[in-house]
């Protein structure tokens, strides 16, 4: 198979200028999220290095071989740089304008400008360099990313590779003569592969950063904005899938629903922010007093509930009373207290639907609250 190199370097202009253009748009879309930021530098400044470098045999060729392979490992530091800030780290720019930086010290050489073998060398190596520092930010970080990594570290690593393999071959033949024809020679291969490198590098870039704001968005959805624990909607959806579980397994699970005590007296007397304090303390305590198996969630006004896989009546008894007593110690400013009744129910009544749990558990709640509130009180039949 022939492929008409002016061609496709007309071609990489045109792809990855038009690219990098759609990725600046998408960057200011997303409120200037910095990883696209980044990618549409590398794809910007890389459509031009190529435009440049295709100047080559046109009386342009100190321009080509310097100012083109300028460009070029600009963005492959700027490719690298964008994997740093997609983990959460700072642009290091010594390391980003490295590789360009080093290639134009290196041009003052006129051994280097007159040997196409040893440039060939370089660019490779700088290539490979900045690929597996890429790959490395990823892999580092790769417990702490929700996201799908393996598309990208494919793509990388298969990348780093194909150098390799050109870096090898060049070792066994002489080389100088890739420049020589149009249609020929692996030079075609090569500048065809990083096209679709970073292509592929581009998109694959971008589903990972429109996952991770899904999932963002997603946590959001399922948190309390006051007492930063889960909402209704996230005690719901987990507590369903747990009670699966538990079920599956023949395991007990026990509910736990607690209600402040006077809440309403609370905010007429001392304003709705000693109020949200109240609630914020609480949404805490109650974060800390369960395990980590255990759900926990605001599900109303000043209403929460836990539930606790694999705990019967009288464990989930000695949590209740635990977190009771914690509630009770808590001093709001300087002379305000609030107490919590709640309410018991577990599987062993309710089976193991949540609707049925809640409703038990909101009546154990009622007698707390009827036999004079600061208590806990199990669901009776």
């Amino acid at each position: 198979m022939s492929l008409h190199l002016p061609t496709l370097f007309l071609l990489n202009v045109y792809v990855l200028t038009l690219l990098g253009c759609l990725m600046l748009h998408v960057w200011w879309r997303s409120d200037g999220e910095s990883t696209l930021g980044c990618s549409a530098g590398t794809l910007l400044l890389a459509g031009l290095g190529v435009l440049v470098v295709g100047l080559r045999g046109r009386g342009m060729d100190t321009l080509s071989i310097m100012l083109g392979h300028m460009l070029l490992q600009l963005a492959s530091g700027l490719g690298w740089a964008t994997m740093r800030v997609f983990v959460g780290r700072r642009l290091w720019w010594p390391g980003i304008a490295g590789g360009a930086l080093l290639w134009a010290l290196l041009c003052q050489w006129p051994y280097f400008m007159s040997t196409v073998s040893l440039r060939l060398t370089v660019a490779t190596l700088l290539t490979i360099l900045y690929t597996l520092l890429t790959a490395g930010e990823l892999w580092g970080a790769r417990r702490l990313l929700e996201v799908a990594i393996g598309p990208v570290l494919a793509l990388l690593l298969a990348h780093a590779l194909f150098c390799s393999g050109l870096l090898l071959l060049s070792g066994r033949h002489d080389i100088d003569w890739i420049w020589g024809g149009l249609d020929d020679g692996f030079l075609t291969w090569r500048l065809l592969e990083a096209f679709l490198f970073i292509i592929g590098m581009a998109f694959a870039t971008l589903a990972m950063v429109r996952e991770r704001a899904e999932l963002r968005y997603r946590a959001v959805a399922y948190r309390d904005p006051l007492t930063d624990i889960g909402n209704r909607r996230a005690f719901t959806a987990g507590s369903e899938a747990l009670l699966v579980r538990c079920a599956a397994e023949g395991r007990p699970a026990t509910l736990l629903l607690c209600d402040l005590d006077h809440f309403k007296r609370l905010n007429d007397t001392h304003g709705h922010a000693m109020g949200d304090a109240a609630l914020i303390a609480f949404g805490r305590l109650l974060a800390l007093g369960i395990r980590q198996q255990d759900i926990c969630g605001r599900i109303g006004g000043e209403e929460f509930a836990c539930l606790l896989p694999g705990a019967d009546e009288m464990a989930a008894l000695q949590v209740a009373e635990r977190i009771r007593r914690a509630c009770s110690e808590l001093l709001l400013g300087t002379e305000v207290r609030v107490s919590v009744s709640i309410g018991i129910a577990s599987t062993a009544q309710a089976g193991y639907e949540l609707s049925r749990l809640l409703a038990l558990g909101d009546q154990a709640l009622y007698r707390a609250k009827a036999k004079g509130r600061n208590r806990v009180e199990r669901f009776a039949d």
